[in-house]
């Protein structure tokens, strides 16, 4: 059953209810704020717990059904959390998104950021990916780049967040990763005789990622590149270069 179709049947229900009480007195209606509490309370239990998706869809009832209320807000913050942990990052995304453009100067925005750029962070290799022995740093770059961006828009913004450290601390990784990344292009094209896009790639390494361990390859890619095309001054140039760079 869907999230939607779950909000409807809990949006039936208390139209019903309420019909049935129209011509009682008028304290026989349901109290608004105890029934969200009460969903609220039975949703944090199963995040607790980890029952991700009974939690996922007892948060998604309670905005659907009291979208004003101060549970319903806490309720955003917390789909974030439980989505990730049930591996729908799409979903996070969205949940921060939606937080940040209702809730623009809530206190809260700086974890909304955290959470979206946790999305898009990537996971380390897996046991299959162990097993196949699958070389991480091939895998394509976009979402490491867009968690980059998200880390970066939080450290700007929010710059004594106390999600700003690990923010920064996993940007450093960020940069590592996508470093990696330009030398496998980059050498990919030096293999198969490309050289000037490799020489391009590489120095793009230099430009963009200084102060990082790709320099080194990249620096190797670029000489080799160069002696291939038998521009022997600038292959020395750069081999200078390299060993300035490998001195302690």
């Amino acid at each position: 059953m869907t999230s939607r179709l779950r909000a409807l049947l809990s949006l039936i229900a208390l139209a019903a209810l309420a019909a049935g009480c129209a011509s009682g007195r008028d304290d026989d209606l349901p109290d608004p704020d105890s029934n969200a509490q009460r969903i609220f309370a039975q949703a944090e239990k199963a995040m607790t717990s980890g029952n991700y998706p009974a939690a996922i869809a007892a948060f998604e009832s309670l905005t659907a059904v009291y979208p004003f209320s101060d549970e319903a807000r806490q309720a955003q913050l917390n789909l974030m959390f439980v989505y990730l942990r049930n591996e729908q990052p799409e979903s996070v995304i969205a949940a921060a998104d939606r937080f940040m453009l209702e809730n623009p100067t809530h206190p809260r925005v700086d974890y909304a950021l955290y959470m979206k750029g946790l999305a898009r962070f990537p996971r380390d290799a897996g046991p299959l990916e162990r097993l196949f022995r699958i070389d991480m740093d091939k895998r394509p770059p976009a979402g490491m780049q867009e968690s980059f961006a998200t880390f970066q828009q939080l450290l700007q913004q929010h710059p004594q967040s106390i999600y700003a450290e690990d923010a920064r601390q996993r940007m450093v990784y960020l940069r590592n990763r996508l470093a990696a990344h330009e030398v496998r292009v980059a050498q990919f094209y030096l293999d198969r005789n490309a050289h000037v896009a490799a020489i391009n790639r590489a120095r793009t390494i230099l430009e963009i990622f200084q102060e990082t361990p790709s320099v080194i390859p990249a620096l190797q890619i670029m000489a080799q590149g160069y002696d291939n095309l038998g521009l022997e001054k600038l292959a020395a140039d750069t081999r200078r270069i390299l060993e300035a760079n490998r001195a302690p």
